[in-house]
């Protein structure tokens, strides 16, 4: 537990929060973690949420929000060997969420915005992005997903898994 706590960077006492649902991670909180264990944060919640079988119904696609930005993931790929995740999220208006390197550790990922506008910091580079527009992201870096816009921002990360 010390050595989960000290890699994400992240006090014992809210690891044992979470563990015991005492408390609701952030997303920034869950990427801090999901890197420290070397896995993405979408495989981190399909360990914990997904049903088995090759067919996912929207039913069933776990969802979770961000307490702290409201940010809403829905992971739409079933659970399986083919190592390529699809999670959909909806930014609210005014939503700035951070994620660190660590949780992009062993994948290439693209971004693809399906409504609304999606302003995406990646090291120091800004991407704007409208409906539509798909970015591949280079290797890992700090980044934040921000929505600087009076709507929300709904887009799809695809994440192929370089390491499985």
């Amino acid at each position: 537990m010390a050595d989960l706590a000290g890699q994400a960077g992240v006090s014992r006492g809210m690891i044992h929060k979470i563990e015991r649902a005492e408390s609701s991670p952030t997303a920034t909180l869950l990427g801090r973690i999901s890197g420290a264990f070397g896995i993405s944060m979408s495989t981190l919640i399909a360990r914990a949420e997904m049903p088995e079988g090759q067919l996912l119904r929207q039913a069933d696609q776990p969802v979770w929000q961000d307490p702290q930005s409201g940010y809403l993931r829905r992971h739409l790929s079933p659970r399986s060997d083919v190592p390529v995740d699809l999670v959909q999220i909806t930014l609210p208006p005014g939503s700035d969420v951070p994620m660190p390197a660590a949780a992009y550790i062993d994948a290439r990922q693209l971004i693809w915005v399906q409504q609304g506008a999606l302003i995406f910091r990646e090291g120091a580079h800004l991407h704007r992005m409208a409906a539509g527009d798909c970015l591949a992201l280079g290797p890992p870096n700090d980044c934040a997903f921000i929505n600087r816009s009076d709507a929300p921002c709904i887009y799809v990360v695809v994440r192929a898994n370089l390491a499985r």
